[in-house]
C-alpha cells in the first residue's frame, strides 16, 4: 500500500519579507497554505547572538508543527539555519547534523521519519554562494548518505544557490538521485531562478511537484516554497 505525503522546502529569510519587515506570522501563514506533512526550512534561525528561532516556538506549535530536535542551541530550531518541521502524522526515528566544508556558516541536517509506517530519509541543506564550495558541499552530503545507517527512500531538499540546471553540484546530486522538476522560485516577486530544488532516491514515486506562488508567499520571503507530493512504499495495512 502506497503512502501519500506532501513535502516542501522554503528559505524563509529569517522571517523577513520582500518589504524588509520581519513578519514571522506571514511565514507561518504560507506554511498553512501549503499544508505539507514535512517542511525543510532554510534561514530558520537568526544569524547572530543566541541564534534563536526566527519563528516564535509557541506559534509553530499552535499550528500543529513539531520541530525535529537537532539539539544545537537552546532557542534554535535548526543547525546553521536548516530546520525540519513535521506534522502529527510523522514520527521522528533518528536525526543528525551533517557537517560540510564551508567558507561561510553552512550545514545540512538529516531526519529519518515514519509516515503512517512508511520510512523516509529527509535531508535539508543551504549551500554556499561560491560554486567551488557548493560542489565540495554536495559531495560531502552524498558521502554522509552513503555512511549513514540504513537505506530508506531519500528526499533531499533545500536552497542550492545554483542558477544553472547542469552545474557541477546539481550534476553530482543528479548522478545519485532523481531531480524533481518544480520551477523557478527566486526572486519571489518575479521568479526566474530555480535555486530551491528537490531530489528523490529509492522507491519513491513523484505524483506532483511545483512552486507555491500565492499573494502571501510573494511578500513573506525573497524565495517561494517548492513542494512535491510523493507516494512511499509500505506503511501500515
Amino acid at each position: 500500500m502506497a503512502i501519500s505525503v506532501l513535502a516542501a522546502s522554503y528559505n524563509i529569510q529569517k522571517g523577513i519579507g520582500t518589504d524588509f519587515r520581519r513578519r514571522p506570522d506571514r511565514t507561518l501563514a504560507v506554511l498553512h497554505e501549503i499544508g505539507a506533512d514535512i517542511v525543510v526550512l532554510q534561514e530558520a534561525d537568526r544569524r547572530f547572538g543566541a541564534r534563536e528561532s526566527a519563528l516564535p516556538l509557541a506559534a509553530v506549535a499552535a499550528q500543529g508543527w513539531r520541530c525535529v530536535p537537532f539539539e544545537t542551541r537552546p532557542l534554535s530550531i535548526g543547525w546553521h539555519g536548516n530546520a525540519v518541521l513535521v506534522s502529527d502524522r510523522v514520527t521522528v526515528l533518528r536525526h543528525a547534523t551533517l557537517p560540510i566544508p564551508a567558507l561561510e556558516p553552512r550545514g545540512a541536517v538529516l531526519a529519518d521519519l515514519s509516515i503512517d509506517g512508511a520510512l523516509l530519509r529527509v535531508v535539508g541543506m543551504h549551500l554556499d554562494l561560491s560554486g567551488l564550495w557548493r560542489r565540495r558541499q554536495a559531495r560531502a552530503v552524498l558521502r554522509h548518505l552513503v555512511h549513514h545507517p540504513g537505506d530508506p527512500p531519500v528526499l533531499m531538499m533545500g536552497d542550492m544557490n545554483e542558477w544553472r540546471p547542469s552545474a557541477a553540484a546539481i550534476a553530482d546530486f543528479s548522478a545519485v538521485l532523481t531531480p524533481v522538476p518544480t520551477g523557478p522560485s527566486f526572486h519571489a516577486r518575479m521568479p526566474m531562478a530555480a535555486l530551491d530544488r528537490i531530489f528523490v532516491g529509492g522507491d519513491v514515486r513523484v505524483v506532483g511537484a511545483g512552486v507555491h506562488h500565492s499573494a502571501r508567499a510573494t511578500v513573506a520571503s525573497d524565495h517561494l516554497p517548492v513542494w512535491a507530493r510523493l507516494d512511499l512504499p509500505g506503511g501500515a495495512e
